[in-house]
C-alpha cells in the first residue's frame, strides 16, 4: 500500500537529500529505498531530482510504501483518540491494558484497538513510538507510516519528545523537586522486575512535588530516558514506591498503581507545529 502526503519546502536553496538528512533526520537505508522507489514527486507528478537545489515553498508529493502492521484488529476501537492527523495519532491507554501484543495473534492490547481505527480509515499501518507498562494509563504516541516512525524514533532518542507523568507515591516526600539519576537493570532474582544497578542502563527521572499529605505525595514526573519500569523503580529506590505498586514495595492495597502519562509535547517533524496533548481523565 502507498501512503501519500504533500509537503512544501520550508527552507530555501535545499536539496531533497539535505531535507531528508538534516531536517527529517532520515537514516541512509530509508533514504536509499525512497530514492530507488522514486518516492518523491514534483508538482507535475514527475520524480524529483535529488541533487537539485529547490526554493522555499516548492511543493512535493511523498509516496511512502507501507507494509501492513501485524496486529489483529479488534471489532471496534475502544481506546480514546485524543489527537490525530495524517501522520500521527495519540491515544489514551487504559490501565490493565498492554501497549502491544507480546506474542503473535494476541488481541485486546492497545495496538489491536488502534489498528482497528486505522483499518476503518482505509489504512494498514500503525506502530507505537514508545510504550507504557500494562498498569500505567495515559498517552501513547502512534506513527501512521514508516517515514514518520523513523523521524519520531530519532526525536525520542534525542529527547525532543517530552513525556510528563503524574504519580502518587507512598509517604511524605521532604525533597520537593529534583532528579533521580541511578542506572536500572534486570533484577537478578526476578527477570520480570527491574532494579537499580551500577551495571544497568543510564536512567534519569526529573520530579516535582505538586501535592501531599501525611501519607501520600503527588508528583509530576518528566522522563529523560525511558527504561522499563523506570518511574516505579526510581521512586521505590528512594523509599517512596508508587502507591499500589506491590511489585516495588508499596503497602497500599488498591486495584492498580497510581501512575498516568498525562502530557505529550513535541514539535511535529513534518508540519513543524507544536503538538501538546494532555489527558486528565
Amino acid at each position: 500500500m502507498i501512503t501519500t502526503f504533500q509537503y512544501a519546502l520550508q527552507q530555501d536553496n535545499i536539496t531533497i537529500e539535505e531535507l531528508l538528512r538534516d531536517d527529517f533526520h532520515i537514516g541512509k537505508k530509508i533514504m536509499h529505498e525512497m530514492r530507488m522507489a522514486k518516492s518523491i514527486l514534483n508538482e507535475s507528478g514527475e520524480p524529483i531530482v535529488w541533487q537539485h537545489h529547490f526554493p522555499i515553498g516548492t511543493k512535493l508529493t511523498f509516496n511512502i510504501n507501507v507494509e501492513p502492521s501485524s496486529y489483529v484488529a479488534t471489532n471496534n476501537c475502544e481506546v480514546p483518540i485524543l489527537f490525530e492527523d495524517a501522520h500521527v495519532l495519540v491515544v489514551s491507554k487504559p490501565a490493565d491494558m498492554a501497549t502491544h501484543p507480546n506474542e503473535p495473534g494476541q488481541t485486546g492490547t492497545c495496538m489491536n484497538h488502534v489498528i482497528a481505527h486505522v483499518n476503518k480509515q482505509g489504512g494498514v499501518y500503525a506502530e507505537h513510538v514508545h510504550r507504557l507498562d500494562q498498569g500505567t494509563k495515559g498517552l501513547v504516541l502512534i506513527a501512521k507510516h514508516p517515514l514518520i516512525k523513523s523521524m519520531l524514533d530519532r526525536m525520542l532518542e534525542e529527547k525532543k519528545i517530552i513525556r510528563t507523568y503524574e504519580a502518587i507515591v507512598d509517604g511524605y516526600m521532604t525533597q520537593k523537586s529534583g532528579s533521580i539519576r541511578t542506572s536500572i537493570g534486570t533484577d537478578r532474582h526476578d527477570s520480570a522486575r527491574r532494579a537499580v544497578s551500577p551495571s544497568g542502563q543510564t536512567a534519569i527521572t526529573h520530579f516535582e512535588v505538586v501535592g501531599q499529605d501525611a501519607n501520600f505525595t503527588k508528583v509530576n514526573v518528566i522522563l529523560e530516558t525511558g527504561r522499563t519500569h523506570q518511574i516505579r523503580v526510581h521512586f521505590s529506590s528512594i523509599g517512596h514506591p508508587v502507591t499500589g505498586d506491590r511489585m516495588y514495595g508499596s503497602r497500599t492495597r488498591q486495584d492498580n498503581y497510581s501512575l498516568q502519562a498525562r502530557k505529550l509535547q513535541f514539535v511535529h517533524p513534518i508540519t513543524k507545529e507544536m503538538v501538546i496533548v494532555e489527558d486528565y481523565k
